[in-house]
């Protein structure tokens, strides 16, 4: 996955409550595995006034104006500003897969559903909780502002305002590592390559049966 320093990024307001990952991504579009692809379908329901099929072209079907999304002022959103409990219901990880496929990097709440925030990490997502106030005052800003931005520093633990303010906050060490390198599961299983295949080459050798 990609690594994640300091984004500097604008922010589109998703202001809902309890918003499950079938909202984020509907089970009719579980049919790969593969990571990519998921965007266009991304909150579906939501984001256009027919229902979506798998396999559909996305380029033509009428969109919901009113969708958050879809307004000219949020295209491009890097950050994805939520509240209580997001990605909350089934385990998905499909739900990760569609936010980062979009073009998010960075969502922002005062809670997430728990299997959704370990999902998030290892998908190269970056979920940072603050207090409801902090959020509180995110949205204001961000609805009275066009195009409103927020530097996010990893490395530092800190999101940066446009008046200035700073905000710090809490990440777990070792998921920070992962994200400042780019490893996911695979990668962290990868920087043991050598070993993985001295380990290999030995057992071939002392036990040359198993391989026959």
């Amino acid at each position: 996955m990609n690594p994640f320093s300091v984004l500097d990024g604008r922010v589109a307001p998703l202001d809902r409550a309890n918003v499950d990952t079938d909202a984020i991504i509907p089970k009719q579009f579980l049919k790969s595995i593969k990571r990519s692809g998921f965007g266009p379908n991304l909150f579906d329901e939501w984001r256009y006034l027919d229902h979506g099929e798998p396999g559909q072209d996305c380029a033509n079907r009428p969109k919901n104006p009113d969708f958050v999304l879809n307004q000219p002022r949020y295209q491009g959103a890097q950050i994805l500003l939520t509240r209580d409990n997001f990605g909350c219901g089934s385990s998905r990880e499909h739900a990760p897969w569609a936010l980062e496929d979009f073009g998010f990097r960075v969502l922002i709440g005062s809670s997430f559903a728990d299997i959704f925030f370990n999902n998030c990490f290892k998908n190269g997502l970056l979920p940072i909780v603050l207090a409801q106030q902090e959020v509180d005052e995110l949205f204001r800003q961000c609805g009275a502002t066009e195009a409103y931005r927020l530097t996010v520093d990893l490395a530092a633990q800190t999101i940066t305002r446009p008046d200035g303010k700073v905000i710090p906050f809490e990440v777990d060490s070792f998921r920070k590592e992962c994200l400042l390198n780019g490893w996911d599961d695979i990668g962290l299983t990868l920087r043991h390559a050598e070993k993985i295949r001295a380990f290999e080459q030995k057992r071939q050798a002392d036990h040359p049966y198993y391989f026959a």
